[in-house]
């Protein structure tokens, strides 16, 4: 077997903790993050991102006493993985103009709130939704304005998280996983013919073949896109894991569990799962983001 670490692209990144005084910790965040093209597709259409955002405060002059008015910074981020789909390098081009998009967008969001409560998460996944429905259109734009691009599109599954409360958002067959304790589940539904078909009563054993037939996916021929968004307040120490299907079709939720647990780091995770796919096969691009959010004191 190749070595997997040539052509493995990777990113690791930790929040540094924050020198101030404060009743609520900030939370320190350790992401790592991993692609490679596996070993029977000739290019990677799976592109991956992840962005910080920050936001300090310093008072530079006051008449009150030293100490009352305490310095802070606070960090949100933006995690994505997103697959893309079409042919030749046509995927790549979606699966980036979604990840570009976001980049573009994540800009105009503005400030995040300073506690998250019913009606600044409905704003939130408002704005997302409104996001989504762009991301779409700029897909099939594209597609429009170059014909040897039509028929392209791609998945994308992100997080937003604004200290321990994480808003999941979703289109098409790559996947979000939450890894607590001893537990992991999967956030996400697969949007597939194949899962369709499981909700309706057929084992799932005779829905193999309908698998990677998407029911709803950016760009592609699909007039509309319907994004899918979850909520969760995380604990301290817990885990979110995005990944496309290049790693969930070969790597149980189990696997990927026992990968957190036994190996140093979110990197260090990152990368033992893709070296475990690889080692089945690795039928199609693999790509994995790992998050661990935990308090910084």
């Amino acid at each position: 077997m190749p070595d997997p670490d040539s052509s493995i692209n990777r990113t690791e990144q930790e929040s540094p903790p924050a020198d101030c005084a404060s009743s609520t910790p900030p939370v320190r965040v350790l992401v790592g993050a991993a692609s490679h093209v596996g070993k029977v597709r000739q290019n990677n259409e799976d592109q991956y991102a992840v962005i910080r955002r920050r936001r300090s405060r310093e008072a530079l002059m006051t008449s009150l006493p030293s100490g009352v008015l305490f310095e802070d910074e606070e960090e949100a981020y933006i995690l994505l993985v997103a697959d893309g789909m079409g042919g030749a390098a046509f995927g790549e081009v979606a699966s980036e103009l979604a990840v570009r998009t976001i980049w573009e967008l994540e800009a105009s969001m503005g400030s995040w709130p300073d506690k998250v409560d019913d009606n600044s998460a409905n704003r939130l996944q408002e704005d997302v939704d409104d996001f989504i429905q762009l991301i779409h259109r700029r897909i099939r734009q594209r597609a429009r304005e170059q014909p040897e691009l039509v028929g392209m599109g791609t998945t994308l599954t992100a997080v937003i998280s604004i200290g321990l409360d994480v808003f999941v958002v979703h289109v098409g067959d790559s996947r979000a996983y939450h890894a607590y304790g001893d537990e992991i589940r999967q956030i996400t539904r697969d949007h597939t013919l194949a899962q369709q078909l499981v909700d309706a009563g057929i084992e799932a054993s005779r829905t193999q073949a309908f698998q990677h037939v998407l029911t709803n996916c950016l760009g592609a021929d699909a007039r509309q896109v319907t994004s899918e968004i979850h909520h969760l307040l995380l604990n301290q120490g817990d885990h979110l894991i995005l990944c496309t299907d290049g790693l969930s079709d070969l790597v149980s939720a189990d696997e990927i569990h026992l990968a957190i647990t036994g190996t140093d780091g979110s990197q260090s995770a990152c990368e033992r799962l893709i070296e475990l796919a690889l080692e089945r096969g690795g039928k199609d691009n693999i790509t994995v983001v790992i998050a661990r959010f935990g308090s910084s004191d």
